[in-house]
């Protein structure tokens, strides 16, 4: 993947863990548990993408 798909996944990424973060600051009667489910898989997705293209540009 190119340099600025990988810059745009990653501000992507830091965005929905800073809604996560701030979904789990509510009080647990509050918080929109499938809201909470998508953000948490969209999040963890985009982590895993930005892993596995860091992994691909180390040499070895």
């Amino acid at each position: 993947m190119s340099k600025d798909v990988i810059a745009i996944v990653a501000i992507v990424s830091f965005v929905i863990w800073i809604a996560v973060s701030r979904e789990t600051a509510k009080p647990s009667k509050e918080i929109k548990w499938p809201i909470m489910i998508t953000l948490l898989s969209a999040g963890t997705l985009s982590a895993l993408v930005l892993t596995i293209s860091l992994f691909q540009s180390l040499p070895f």
